[in-house]
């Protein structure tokens, strides 16, 4: 299903939030790679920076925030240093952007097929007749029938709105659809849906999918692989089925035990104490330190680095770390 090298390539990526006392760091040194037609699901509490990796990775931050370092690779392209003009020719038709709330991301007083045909102008040379074809043909898609092409966003239920966006980031079948928790406004009937809809499409369109979320169990049937974020940085990355049967961070382990499963005996379901630290002010050791039942005393003054203790997997925790620095099992965890 992937081909060799990535598609985009995600490098010590830094991003600031400009606040009244001064700099926000959301986004902390995160390195990420998003294979061809791969799944990716990105977890974590809210506030952790996802949504802001995401939007920094497609070049759509607010006017207070800023890249300031690293880069993003998409397609052999780093997107931090291309100009407006270049991006708006890359966005819909190589990259695409699902948003949290279609009722917020779409536009109240005009049609689905209005907006569609407004963007396949924005980005394609189409006569009308064909651009009416393709929108009703990307609705079949996502299971609509193109009779609500002529519908306003607020006659489609929650589930067909998040549908209807889907087909609208579908419209030029790009190589990467980047979806910022889509289905968090849905029930779980609802939720259900879009996600078996958004994982066929994805298998039968080969394009690849960053799925944000603070849901661990909803990507767990339907992601390939998961990059766990804490406090602006990645503390876990590995295969969907490493990370429920074997989680490596503290983290993880801890997110884990808070939510329940249908398999299995019943369980006593924990959560993880204290709360993420103030990113204004973030600790100078382990940013997950003072809420960690294994903190050792290195922990809480120096930062740690990123392991490999498992083939491909990535961890940021002293308890994998080698070189003969202090941990339980220096490294031999598994």
């Amino acid at each position: 299903m992937l081909s060799d090298g990535p598609l985009l390539e995600i490098n010590d990526l830094v991003v600031d939030y400009a606040g009244k006392s001064g700099f926000v760091r959301a986004v902390d040194g995160v390195s990420l790679r998003v294979s061809r037609g791969e799944f990716l699901g990105l977890v974590g509490e809210s506030a952790c920076g996802k949504s802001t990796l995401l939007f920094a990775a497609s070049r759509l931050l607010s006017e207070s925030a800023q890249i300031v370092g690293g880069n993003v690779i998409f397609k052999g392209r780093d997107l931090v240093v291309l100009r407006e003009k270049q991006l708006r020719h890359l966005r819909w038709r190589e990259l695409s952007v699902v948003m949290q709330s279609a009722m917020n991301a779409l536009n109240p007083v005009l049609s689905i097929e209005a907006q569609m045909l407004d963007a396949i102008k924005a980005h394609q040379r189409m006569s009308k007749r064909a651009a009416r074809a393709r929108a009703a043909e990307v609705l079949r898609l996502v299971g609509i029938d193109e009779v609500h092409l002529k519908s306003y966003p607020h006659q489609l239920s929650g589930g067909m709105r998040q549908r209807a966006m889907i087909a609208m980031a579908l419209l030029f079948t790009p190589d990467l659809i980047l979806t910022d928790e889509p289905t968090s406004a849905l029930d779980v009937v609802a939720q259900r849906s879009l996600m078996v809809q958004l994982k066929e499409l994805q298998q039968q369109l080969h394009f690849a999918v960053i799925f944000v979320t603070h849901d661990m169990s909803l990507v767990s049937r339907y992601a390939d692989r998961m990059a766990i974020m804490y406090a602006g940085q990645l503390v876990e990355v590995a295969t969907t089925r490493d990370v429920f049967d074997r989680p490596q961070h503290p983290y993880t382990q801890g997110l884990l035990e808070a939510y329940p499963s249908i398999h299995g005996p019943r369980r006593e379901l924990k959560g993880i104490p204290g709360r993420p630290p103030d990113l204004r002010f973030p600790p100078s050791g382990c940013r997950f330190a003072p809420r960690c039942p294994k903190m050792m005393p290195v922990c809480s003054q120096q930062q740690p680095g990123i392991s490999s203790p498992r083939g491909d997997d990535l961890v940021r925790c002293f308890l994998y770390e080698r070189d003969g620095v202090p941990g339980e099992l220096a490294g031999v965890r598994d």
